[in-house]
């Protein structure tokens, strides 16, 4: 073979492996292919319900920081209607867009519902971050996938919190509050979503910090209501018919909850400022309308992650997963041992 064919031959075959190493490398990087050009970061939010208060006020702060930053990023938003099937065909539809980055709050706490979907969003190589935190199942099948990161809030700080403003409470009011006098704190436990790690930690650590503070108590009931202020309503509405001023105090899940059980209350005349009439109520997300029933002397107390921080926290580490970058550069936020979390902190708000 002459000394030019060999020469041709080689020359073919280094185009070729360079072609096919470009192919690779557009393969694997496509979602961040139009990003530092000067076009904004497209950020897909999934939320699990929109219409809860918290995931209202949530995408509410997103979209002032949409506005703030116009030329940075554009969220567009997808409502499950807390169905992981509504859910999982629209990751389906977007994983067709072009879109740098997902945000999905998970329905379903079950591996099995949830699996195909974030399976796909793994094949795509798109960037992800869960909010909140989800089941430990969830979190060991995504453990391998090394663009993704879980952004919420510790639900055992939140329960433990919840609990000591009641702690407080008993300490500085019992006389009003014990009202059979017999030192135990008869309550009603108003849950979230069953199967929920949110619902599981902070009813555990709430009744936990009374527990540890020496007070012993005994759960009246505990119904599930799903994080919704009507149910929360209806249920201490016939509550109270069965057990009256035998409910000495009402701790819920969240605050969309509590406000409905203030608002159950004060239809029998309680909760309207009189200490003497009052059956302490706390909750946990630091929402508008319970900080107003705080204020007034309504509800005892909630604890606050604000959604504003939130989304502070959702925006800057997106843009960071977004641009391949560590998700916690040039920001104040760090991970965890399990190097994929990040957890905000917890304040307390009482009057």
């Amino acid at each position: 073979m002459s000394i030019l064919k060999k020469l041709l031959i080689f020359i073919i075959i280094l185009v070729m492996m360079i072609v096919l190493q470009l192919g690779v490398s557009n393969t694997t990087s496509y979602v961040h292919s139009h990003i530092d050009k000067g076009i904004p970061v497209k950020i897909a939010v999934f939320q699990d319900n929109a219409n809860a208060m918290y995931i209202s006020l949530l995408r509410q702060n997103l979209e002032l920081i949409q506005k703030e930053n116009e030329d940075k990023v554009n969220f567009t938003f997808f409502n499950a209607n807390d169905n992981q099937t509504i859910q999982n065909e629209s990751i389906d539809k977007a994983l067709k867009e072009n879109y740098d980055l997902f945000i999905v709050g998970i329905v379903s706490t079950n591996l099995k519902d949830v699996e195909s979907a974030l399976r796909k969003i793994m094949d795509k190589n798109m960037p992800l971050i869960i909010n909140p935190d989800t089941s430990q199942e969830i979190l060991n099948f995504m453990k391998p996938y090394k663009q993704f990161v879980i952004i919420g809030a510790d639900f055992e700080q939140s329960g433990t919190m919840e609990g000591k403003i009641l702690v407080n409470e008993w300490n500085f009011h019992k006389e009003s509050i014990d009202k059979n006098h017999d030192d135990v704190l008869q309550y009603v436990m108003l849950r979230g979503r069953i199967g929920s790690p949110l619902t599981y930690l902070r009813t555990k650590y709430s009744v936990l910090a009374l527990n540890d503070a020496g007070i012993k108590t005994e759960e009246l009931s505990s119904p599930h209501c799903e994080w919704i202020q009507d149910c929360a309503e209806n249920a201490i509405e016939s509550l109270f018919l069965r057990y009256g001023n035998k409910i000495e105090a009402i701790i819920s899940n969240n605050d969309a909850m509590a406000i409905g059980a203030v608002e159950a209350l004060q239809k029998y005349g309680y909760n309207k400022g009189s200490q003497i009439s009052t059956i302490p109520v706390v909750g946990i997300d630091g929402m508008p309308a319970a900080k107003e029933l705080i204020n007034k002397g309504f509800m005892t107390g909630t604890v606050i992650v604000e959604p504003h921080d939130l989304a502070e926290a959702l925006y800057a580490v997106g843009m960071n997963l977004a641009k391949g970058r560590s998700p916690v550069e040039n920001t104040n936020y760090k991970l965890d041992d399990t190097g994929f979390i990040i957890h905000l902190n917890y304040s307390e708000y009482v009057k």
